[in-house]
């Protein structure tokens, strides 16, 4: 038997592995009624985060912490809830938003705080509104959300973040360091046949890399359960 693979060694994690441990802040909707107004008070990065966060300072003296909408500026006025105009930076209800519009950091459900679409540059469409809310996410696909989920106006900010390049391998190692990711990885095919599943044999896999859902630790690497591989015909 061969030895155990890389992952199988890290097991669960460690702190090595959990980005969220240098998190300045959590982004999440916060709960109230009606219509809420507020101003951008500082723009700033969050380790953990491709986008940048904007700190809003509400009318009732309290703060929130958003994932900035491309186009906002600090002393930008912002709208939360019922009522909000349709306007870039305002969170407002699926229900209110037209057909259309792009949005993004949208809730799965009402209160959760948002989970899609919080990466730079990214951005949804909001197709349809009947008894749910269809929205077409990066990807293309068409998912459907309660009317009662929230999401940002726009787009998420930065988004020629990823043109950049790194130039050197300590900045690589920095930027994964904070999200908390391996770093660098070896590629399966270029180790030994001890090392790994793909290993071996002049370098070339030999054969095909879906593997089940039910093989064994050591078998699971490659495109696990996958219904399909490669690139899409047009």
């Amino acid at each position: 038997m061969g030895r155990r693979l890389k992952s199988q060694r890290r097991g669960k994690g460690s702190p090595k592995y959990k980005a969220t441990l240098n998190a300045k802040v959590d982004i999440r909707y916060s709960q109230y009624e009606g219509l809420v107004k507020g101003q951008v008070i500082e723009l700033y990065t969050d380790p953990i985060r491709s986008a940048p966060v904007a700190k809003v300072l509400l009318s009732d003296g309290t703060f929130e912490n958003l994932v900035c909408a491309n186009g906002i500026k600090t002393g930008d006025k912002v709208e939360f809830g019922r009522g909000a105009a349709q306007r870039v930076g305002n969170v407002l209800f699926l229900d209110e938003i037209s057909p259309g519009t792009q949005i993004f950091n949208i809730e799965r459900n009402f209160g959760d705080g948002g989970k899609f679409i919080r990466a730079t540059g990214g951005s949804a469409t909001l197709v349809s509104r009947k008894d749910k809310v269809l929205v077409k996410m990066a990807s293309g696909k068409i998912k459907s959300f309660p009317l009662n989920a929230r999401a940002t106006i726009g787009f998420v900010a930065a988004s020629g973040r990823t043109s950049k390049p790194f130039v050197t391998a300590g900045n690589k190692f920095h930027a994964m360091k904070a999200k908390g990711k391996p770093y660098p990885r070896v590629r399966g095919v270029a180790m030994n046949p001890v090392d790994h599943p793909f290993g071996g044999f002049q370098h070339h896999v030999g054969h095909s890399k879906s593997t089940s859902r039910h093989a064994p630790s050591g078998r699971k690497v490659g495109a696990i359960a996958s219904t399909r591989t490669g690139r899409k015909k047009k």
